[in-house]
């Protein structure tokens, strides 16, 4: 009898599994996404590209997915698991940061008979995950099983910025993003990337960072991460150590930039310690303990508040203990001298006698091998008071009033006139506003392009339509 009762409980838990496995598949969700995708050498110019990826639904009425599946979208369907009717869908909100966008479906057919996935907690390494989504090999729904690896933070490679991040050695695929990693039937991250060459290692955008994106969009605006604006310096070396008076039992990092625009630009100063964030002690390469024996980066816990909220930070200023409070208020795009990747927009330009301008972004850098050192370089700088934004000439048209110019390219701006300039937009104003003969162009290095004014205003349309260009500038100059 008793051997028959564990028979009998060993199939009713077979049962539950099979259902639940049942239910928490027709949540998985296939996404056809046809992208527009900018030509950053000629902005003026764009390709389609079509492509597939994995999401989820969730409570709300939402499809929960990466970013990079449905960034420069032009056009959306979804597809739910066990059917092959497509519906169309539309982006809610997207966080390029944290590579994390929510979709919504208006026809409420959509959504029939499904039972939302929920949320679990940040797993713990060596916990079973199952991954779910449409990877290459095939079309229908695949589910890889693994345990979690590691968690610390890695670069987001959609945007180029560094966040937590679980990695995971269950077979991640392309085709697989936005799919839900899911422990004891909960999500617990959602896939974004691999590592191509490597045996079995993902990485998923743990849950506690969509926590985050899903709840900054209730106001339906999204703010992002913030960025402190702080270049700091790791204190393992015994001689910096005693130059500042530290002892054994006290770690932390060296500030050693203030960024202008900082919220922190009139608390801290070059020289002070960052000992604690959030009450959590910062060590001397910089991680902090986020869980028993588990360490990752002190942005972390800068990580766990919205935007407009404040942080704690513990400091020693000429070998004093000191507290102060940094209010979140700019992202890495307010604070760095290049903007990170750009998505969801078209490419800003204009184009002067065949003489081609454009803000510097990452998206320019990636898209070409030429000056590639010089333009990295400027990318890891802050942004100054008096410079927000490089400029580069893109490129030259070749014609008869450009000729000996045609290998610029890729060439950073530093003056127009013997006049500096903060941004993309004011220098654009100063050359349209130019009433010289000649407009003048010089790099930090003296190097100088000399462009005859009227000449070039006069050849204008015609090297318009010889390169077949529609417009000699960008919608945003446009407007």
């Amino acid at each position: 009898m008793r051997i028959l009762w564990m028979v009998l409980l060993g199939t009713l838990f077979i049962h539950a599994n099979v259902d639940q496995e049942g239910i928490t598949k027709q949540a998985i969700v296939k996404i056809y996404t046809t992208a527009k995708i900018p030509n950053y050498q000629e902005p003026w110019s764009s390709s389609m590209q079509s492509r597939t990826g994995s999401g989820a639904i969730i409570e709300g009425g939402y499809i929960l997915t990466n970013a990079h599946v449905v960034a420069n979208q032009a056009f959306i369907e979804v597809e739910r698991y066990g059917q092959r009717k497509r519906y169309i869908a539309k982006v809610y909100a997207v966080s390029h940061q944290a590579d994390l966008a929510l979709l919504k479906v208006k026809d409420p057919s959509f959504f029939t008979g499904v039972t939302p996935l929920t949320f679990g907690a940040l797993p713990q390494v060596e916990q079973k995950i199952v991954v779910y989504g449409y990877p290459m090999g095939g079309s229908t729904l695949s589910a890889t099983i693994g345990v979690v690896s590691r968690i610390e933070h890695h670069t987001y490679a959609h945007s180029g910025e560094a966040f937590l991040a679980i990695q995971v050695d269950a077979a991640v695929n392309p085709g697989n993003s936005g799919g839900p990693a899911l422990s004891d039937g909960k999500i617990v991250g959602v896939v974004m990337q691999h590592i191509s060459k490597s045996q079995s290692i993902g990485y998923l955008v743990p849950v506690n960072m969509v926590k985050h994106f899903i709840d900054d969009m209730k106001d339906g605006k999204y703010d992002g991460f913030a960025d402190l604006g702080l270049g700091t310096q790791k204190l393992e070396n015994p001689a910096i150590r005693r130059y500042y008076g530290l002892d054994e039992n006290t770690s932390g990092k060296l500030i050693v930039k203030v960024v202008y625009n900082s919220s922190l630009a009139g608390s801290l100063k070059e020289g002070d310690i960052l000992t604690a964030v959030d009450g959590h002690n910062v060590e001397n390469d910089g991680t902090v303990e986020f869980r028993k024996h588990e360490f990752t980066h002190y942005q972390h816990f800068i990580d766990a508040y919205q935007m407009g909220e404040k942080v704690k930070l513990d400091i020693i200023r000429d070998r004093k203990p000191m507290q102060v409070e940094a209010e979140l208020k700019y992202t890495a795009d307010d604070i760095y001298l290049v903007k990170t990747t750009r998505y969801d927009t078209m490419p800003s330009y204009f184009v002067y006698g065949g003489y081609v301008f454009a803000p510097l972004t990452r998206n320019l850098i990636v898209s070409t091998n030429l000056n590639r050192l010089n333009l990295s370089c400027l990318a890891s700088r802050w942004q100054e008071e008096e410079k927000s934004e490089v400029v580069v000439l893109l490129k030259v048209l070749a014609s008869d009033i450009s000729r000996g110019d045609n290998d610029f390219a890729m060439w950073p701006i530093d003056q127009i006139n013997g006049e500096k300039f903060k941004d993309f937009k004011e220098f654009y104003r100063k050359m349209q506003t130019a009433k010289d003969d000649y407009i003048v162009l010089k790099d930090e290095d003296g190097v100088q392009v000399i462009i005859d004014r009227k000449e070039a205003q006069g050849k204008q349309d015609e090297i318009l339509k010889k390169y077949n260009i529609e417009f000699d500038r960008s919608i945003d100059l446009r407007e």
